[in-house]
């Protein structure tokens, strides 16, 4: 088959159920949700030469940076199917509930991962700069760009039409996992976050500061 149909060289393109212009709010949402797979996947490799690079896990402790590494993967790969599905949800001009994909669980599943993550990181109170390991900055470029997959669902819902709402809800989420992700790469890696110097302390925990 031939990768090319020319049949989108007037500016248009199909969605399920009809035609819209490739600038299209529909058409943003989802080709920003694949931009972001694509920086998971970037991620994802950088985890991978990094559990490759370390040594086997029978020679380190429970719970080292090569067991977290290969958990990161299987995350990151899990992930990357259900940016798909949120892409899929988004494709449809009038999806029918049955059609749909995402749904609770998959934001469920992610509260669990951020959770597990965050038991395992120091505490913090203000701002970080993105930026430690090579897994870390790549983590923190995939909360970025999900955060601007979120705003462009968010302006898809605000025309009217149709937009399953769990997709902003995993989405958003999903930027949540990702800074969770990060902080745990530099800390199993021993590397610290730096905290924004002239930033405000912001991060509390019941309550209180950290």
């Amino acid at each position: 088959m031939k990768l090319y149909t020319r049949t989108g060289d007037k500016g248009t393109t199909s969605v399920i159920g009809g035609k819209v212009n490739k600038d299209d709010e529909r058409v943003e949402a989802f080709g920003t949700i694949d931009e972001l797979n694509a920086f998971v996947g970037q991620a994802a490799a950088t985890a991978g030469t990094g559990a490759e690079k370390t040594a086997d896990a029978a020679n380190e402790p429970p719970g080292g940076i090569r067991a977290f590494q290969v958990r990161l993967l299987e995350e990151l790969t899990v992930i990357q199917h259900e940016l798909f599905d949120c892409g899929s949800d988004l494709s449809y001009a009038e999806p029918q509930p049955e059609q749909l994909k995402v749904k609770s669980e998959l934001v469920e599943r992610l509260e669990a991962w951020i959770d597990r993550h965050e038991a395992g990181n120091p505490p913090i109170a203000r701002f970080i700069l993105p930026g430690g390991t090579a897994t870390a900055a790549a983590l923190h470029v995939c909360r970025t760009v999900c955060r601007r997959a979120e705003r462009a669902v968010v302006t898809l819902a605000a025309t009217g039409r149709p937009c399953p709402p769990e997709v902003a809800k995993y989405l958003n989420r999903l930027s949540d996992y990702f800074f969770a992700a990060a902080r745990a790469a530099n800390a199993k890696a021993g590397v610290q976050d730096v905290e924004y110097e002239r930033g405000a302390a912001v991060f509390r925990r019941i309550g209180k500061e950290l």
